[in-house]
């Protein structure tokens, strides 16, 4: 696994289960053009880009290069980096028909060509700080933000005070807090929520 800085930004989850094999960051797939009236996933892709920055990632074909436009017109140029893979005619092997333009996409490129497009981008980081204390589920637990009664109450009322879009699952909400949060903001958080409900 290589660990680099930026969040990456794919178009799909196929996209994001391939680099999830090779990169150690967080990665946000933007469901293809639904991100357009996504309103909460373009703010939540302006924060990650806000604080650490963008890396875009998208297929080569005329879809791609529409949302790679969308999504890198909506955060300052000095945060966001692009990533471009070759024009390739193929099918992924998933599909029954190859696409629309008969190009591959971020899924069906192979390891090597996709490190060799993050090189070109310039994103590669040997020295990234570790954090001091990740928040884990079982912090989550013990504070009630999962698996207890009232939990997602809870839960809602975290995403609010960090200003974080209502549909974070748990697992998404672990690595958007790890992305934004430093443990001691957290567990600030969780005390003030939980004085707030007493």
């Amino acid at each position: 696994m290589i660990q680099i800085e930026p969040a990456v930004i794919v178009e799909g989850k196929y996209d994001k289960i391939k680099l999830s094999s090779m990169l150690d960051t967080l990665i946000i797939a933007t469901d293809g053009f639904s991100v357009f009236k996504d309103i909460e996933k373009q703010k939540l892709i302006r924060r990650i880009a806000e604080k650490r920055g963008i890396l875009i990632l998208t297929d080569s074909d005329a879809a791609g290069f529409k949302i790679r436009a969308f999504i890198g017109g909506s955060v300052p140029p000095d945060r966001v980096r692009h990533a471009y893979i070759p024009d390739i005619l193929g099918k992924e092997k998933r599909k029954r028909a190859p696409s629309k333009e008969g190009k591959l996409g971020v899924e069906g490129m192979t390891t090597q060509i996709l490190l060799q497009a993050l090189e070109k981008a310039g994103v590669f980081c040997t020295d990234v700080p570790q954090p001091q204390r990740s928040i884990t589920h079982a912090d989550l637990y013990a504070d009630g933000f999962s698996g207890t009664a009232g939990s997602r109450s809870r839960r809602a009322a975290l995403l609010q005070y960090f200003d974080l879009p209502e549909r974070l699952n748990k697992g998404a909400l672990l690595k958007v807090l790890n992305t934004f949060v430093r443990y001691d903001e957290y567990r600030r958080a969780a005390d003030a929520l939980r004085e707030e409900n007493r």
